[in-house]
């Protein structure tokens, strides 16, 4: 039996969830850590979407591509981020992992590369492990912003609750713009078109890209392909 137009509209206006990782107050505004935060900001300026209030986080409502879309700044701790993306899905009713999608922060590429997945482990980024532990599967798309490794000696994670560096912050400023960018692909495209579109490059001012050069065929495995 096919199921109703009615049933089929509800399904569709079921929103996509897109949660920006970081941590809540001044203190930590523009670190390293943070940078899922920004990512949402230029989201939601970019769309104008609605601000609203919820208990743990601060989300906005609306569009992207014609598509009704939640974005969330979860303002839980980066540890307890799970918490908030637990709310949030019974909130906004998101029940297909599919339509959820996380932005974070990764030591493990270089500053301003930005990748995409659609499942995988968290590598020790603890924000995605608290989501991951609270709702239990790992089949979760996320995008990634590499940050860079710290210098010798300096603790990863002090390192990752610094600001950037001034020779740092165009390269930053454009990572952000780009990995905007790729969550708007995936809400109308889905992942495994975002992966194609967007991880052979890297973001290019005003929102075009230019192809990455290939890793010498000697180099040692990466974080994406371990």
């Amino acid at each position: 039996m096919q199921p109703s137009s009615g049933a089929a509209t509800r399904i569709e206006n079921r929103p996509k969830l897109i949660l920006g990782l970081g941590n809540p107050g001044p203190r930590y505004r523009n670190t390293r850590h943070n940078l899922g935060f920004l990512v949402v900001a230029e989201l939601a300026e970019r769309h104008r979407l609605t601000a609203k209030s919820r208990r743990s986080a601060h989300t906005w409502e609306g569009t992207i591509g014609g598509r009704p879309v939640v974005l969330a700044q979860p303002q839980t701790m980066m540890n307890a981020s799970g918490n908030a993306a637990v709310e949030l899905k019974r909130a906004y009713n998101v029940q297909d992992p599919g339509n959820l999608l996380v932005v974070y922060d990764e030591l493990d590429l270089p500053v301003g590369l930005v990748r995409v997945r659609d499942k995988g482990s968290s590598g020790g980024h603890n924000g995605m492990k608290s989501i991951m532990d609270r709702l239990g599967t790992q089949e979760i798309a996320r995008v990634r912003i590499g940050i860079g490794r710290p210098p010798p000696g300096e603790d990863p994670i002090d390192y990752v609750l610094t600001t950037f560096r001034p020779e740092e912050k165009a390269l930053v400023d454009e990572a952000i713009r780009y990995a905007a960018d790729a969550v708007e692909a995936w809400v109308e495209l889905g992942a495994a078109e975002t992966m194609n579109r967007f991880n052979a490059l890297r973001g290019g001012s005003g929102g075009r890209s230019r192809a990455q050069a290939p890793a010498p065929k000697d180099a040692p495995p990466t974080a994406e392909s371990r």
